[in-house]
């Protein structure tokens, strides 16, 4: 008689501020009723940077307690990460997870991240280091807008996806025209959007009312700015902070000072998530409005 196959991998998506880390804690809490063992797997682009974790909104030491995260802080600031370094290792944890009969509770809010937990990207090689330098010395000097331009007179199509203060994907599609492949869209039909997974996976996307959850994002700055992220942004730009540490919401704009406009910054990237999520193929979306998180996570559980 063979054995039976292992539970499928559970993934949550939704945007910041959704309460995606309450759901997996009262997730975990009804597997653990059913005598699992449960355990998260990031799949964040920032919440990888150690010293970044209030910023990033990383699981808390007493929410780690409660539940076990993976891959979050363990990327020194001053160092660049992507997302061909992450999918490695967390297709590892993944199977790592499984292997030792755990079931395996995806939590991510970087759509691309996620993508690359679950599935196999045929992901562009990383670009020659003289490269990557020539760029970024460049952008530094003329500035995220300029060479957005630039972008643009390159490829109508790529630069149309991506905001022209978006230093990080600026720079990475210049890269791609420079090795001579055009960069992705957001619109390509492609492997981003496919339903197939490498393992069995049941995949929720968390919802909620827009009012309710910009008031959850300017209340989640606020405790963030009081819980000391300032201190951690200044911290690792002192030390060093790498052009993808920076790139953490709140980064730039709490080193000038402005909560308001990390406020502003947050709502789009919302926005932005809320679209690729509606975009991912077999996405069982749940409206979170109203409800507790331990009634979302007996939902997730059913499914």
């Amino acid at each position: 008689m063979s054995p039976a196959p292992p539970p499928p991998v559970i993934a949550i998506f939704g945007p910041t501020g959704v309460g995606k880390t309450d759901v997996a804690l009262a997730l975990a809490d009804l597997l653990r009723a059913r005598g699992e063992e449960p355990v998260a797997i990031s799949a964040d682009a920032l919440q990888v940077y150690r010293g970044l974790e209030i910023l990033t909104g990383s699981a808390t030491s007493d929410e780690r307690a409660r539940l076990e995260h993976r891959l979050i802080g363990f990327v020194d600031p001053s160092a660049t990460f992507s997302v061909g370094e992450f999918m490695p290792l967390a297709h590892a944890e993944i199977d790592a997870a499984l292997s030792e009969g755990r079931r395996p509770i995806v939590v991510g809010g970087t759509g691309l991240y996620l993508r690359a937990a679950l599935t196999d990207l045929s992901l562009a090689p990383a670009p020659p280091a003289e490269l990557r330098d020539r760029l970024e010395r460049e952008v530094e000097e003329r500035g995220a807008v300029a060479m957005h331009a630039e972008l643009r007179a390159r490829s109508a199509s790529a630069a149309a996806a991506i905001e022209p203060t978006d230093r990080t994907r600026v720079v990475r599609s210049l890269e791609l025209l420079e090795l001579g492949e055009e960069p992705p869209r957001p619109d390509d039909s492609s492997e981003l959007w496919t339903a197939e997974t490498r393992v069995r996976t049941h995949l929720f996307g968390l919802t909620i009312e827009r009012e309710e959850l910009y008031r959850r994002i300017d209340a989640r700055v606020d405790a963030m700015v009081a819980g000391g992220a300032v201190d951690e942004v200044r911290r690792a730009s002192e030390a060093g902070a790498s052009r993808t540490a920076r790139a953490a919401l709140g980064f730039e704009e709490l080193l000038a000072g402005d909560v308001e406009a990390m406020k502003r910054r947050t709502r789009r990237y919302a926005k932005r998530q809320l679209t690729w999520m509606r975009k991912l193929a077999g996405v069982r979306t749940i409206d979170v409005t109203g409800l507790e998180p331990s009634a979302v996570a007996e939902e997730v559980a059913a499914g």
